[in-house]
């Protein structure tokens, strides 16, 4: 198609206090669906004896997960169209009234109803707060934004725990809910002037509702496979291979609708440019691998050298540290130097052979030496953070920006989900689980540590191999000069 130019005027380029109000709202924003995806974990026990339902606490988190991971790739869509500042807003509203619904929610049933509508407000947060760092800074200038963004992960997955537990016990777990009333508030008020000022590049687009409507049944589909293989329902009962056929014909009639479609709802040249694809990847196998570790390292902690649930939770503090470090060191580079892959080439490197003495050492270790090595994974991984992020957003056009950072953070999420339930898979195969158990409940019912070191040897194995995987990926990546200093002054059309 030929370009030509927007007539519409540019807003004045942003002075660094709209900036800085920005960034702070839109960290809030993010800050509470990073902190609801783990805030509810410890307090699950309290939720399910209060509302007489403990069969379906479960569900408090996977329908959080189901809607979340689903709307993820549509705001990054309807962002494109509409503009940031608008689809932002509604988010932050969708996520209040579900969090108001949660407080008050009478029975399970509520609950789960209302997490759901919480998780179509939270999925927007995340992707849209990166996509609106990308419309205020440059590339060069947003790779150490992206540092702070992996602060805030860190923060509320070691927060989020602590947090539940202490707030549904003393105060009552309705109140886990009621803090995102305030915050949520505060979050909206800061950036509803402060977002006019950005620049706009959405379209006169129509959105493809048939192959957005493909991708949320493929992708539910396939997260109500992973969570409930092996738990629910044992890995080859009918139920869960008849979820992954369902999934697996919708993602080919996704596929097919990508190629006939007039617009299709993930771009065809957004897909396969090869930065985006090499960068979209690597975060699928790295921050999977991260996430997948967070889950299985506090029940290693437990089952094999033997702690409490609470000194677990400490234990996991120095790989989020590690993650930090890492992310916020990346992300300075980056904006420093022309070859900002080296960073987390370097990162991934050491992260390997971290992973590769955890395999052979895992229960022989003494604890000061396993938090050595999970600081250095946790350092070598945070480096993929703020590097794909935003060498996908350096790759495409602006009116693109939106979908290809939603698409970045869905599937970081359905590698998340694909990585745990892999892990999960491997622990149960090594310790010979027959039938529909979880992992948790093995634990549990076993005092025999040594057995189970093997099992984790297994898990610990399995990261190694995506890790590698991811910076096989990463070196594929083309490095494309960051484009620094200066916002476009126009907006091009295709």
């Amino acid at each position: 198609m030929d370009a030509s130019v927007s007539t519409r005027a540019e807003p004045a380029p942003l002075d660094h206090a709209t900036v800085r109000t920005i960034i702070i709202g839109i960290m809030l924003a993010m800050f509470l669906a990073a902190l609801d995806q783990t805030i509810v974990a410890t307090a699950l026990p309290t939720i399910g004896r209060e509302l007489g339902d403990l069969q379906n606490i479960s569900w408090v988190v996977t329908a959080y997960l189901l809607s979340s991971t689903a709307a993820t790739p549509l705001y990054g869509k309807i962002s494109d169209i509409h503009g940031r500042r608008t689809t932002l807003l509604a988010a932050i509203v969708i996520f209040m009234i579900g969090s108001i619904a949660c407080a008050l929610a009478p029975t399970m049933f509520a609950l789960i109803v209302a997490r759901f509508v919480q998780g179509l407000g939270g999925g927007g947060l995340i992707s849209l707060a990166q996509t609106i760092t990308a419309d205020a800074v440059s590339p060069r200038e947003r790779s150490r934004y992206m540092g702070y963004f992996g602060v805030v992960f860190a923060l509320s997955s070691v927060a989020g725990p602590v947090l539940g537990g202490v707030i549904s016990q003393s105060v009552g777990w309705a109140a886990i809910f009621w803090i995102n009333v305030p915050l949520g508030a505060l979050a909206f008020f800061m950036t509803y002037n402060a977002l006019k000022k950005l620049p706009r590049h959405e379209r006169a687009h129509k959105l493809d509702y048939a192959g957005a409507c493909l991708l949320v049944i493929a992708a539910v589909l396939l997260l109500l496979a992973l969570s409930w293989g092996g738990v629910v329902y044992p890995w080859a009962s009918r139920e869960i291979i008849g979820l992954l056929a369902g999934s697996i014909v919708a993602w080919v009639l996704f596929a097919y609708r990508l190629m006939k479609a007039p617009e299709p709802f993930l771009p065809l040249g957004v897909l396969g440019d090869r930065v985006v694809a090499s960068a979209t990847l690597a975060g699928f196998f790295g921050i999977g691998t991260m996430v997948g570790l967070s889950i299985y390292l506090p029940l290693f902690f437990q089952a094999v050298l033997h702690m409490n649930a609470a000194e677990s939770g400490f234990a996991l503090i120095p790989l989020s540290v590690g993650t930090v470090a890492g992310a916020q060191t990346s992300g300075l580079i980056m904006a420093r130097v022309r070859h900002y892959k080296r960073a987390p080439m370097i990162g991934l490197s050491i992260s390997i052979l971290a992973m590769i003495a955890m395999t052979i050492t895992a229960g022989q270790l003494p604890m000061f030496g396993m938090e050595i090595l999970l600081v250095i994974i946790g350092a070598g991984l945070g480096t993929l953070f703020p590097v794909t992020v935003v060498a996908v957003q350096n790759a495409v056009a602006p009116h693109h920006m939106g979908t290809a950072t939603g698409t970045v953070n869905f599937m970081r999420a359905l590698g998340s989900a694909i990585l745990v339930a892999t892990f999960g898979a491997i622990f149960l195969a090594g310790v010979g689980a027959t039938g529909g158990v979880s992992v948790e409940t093995l634990i549990a019912s076993t005092g025999s540590g040594v057995s189970l070191a093997d099992a984790f040897r297994g898990i610990f194995a399995a990261a190694t191999a995506c890790i590698i995987i991811a910076f096989l990926l990463l070196l594929m990546m083309e490095e494309r000069p960051l484009r620094g200093g200066e916002r476009p002054t126009t907006v091009v059309l295709d």
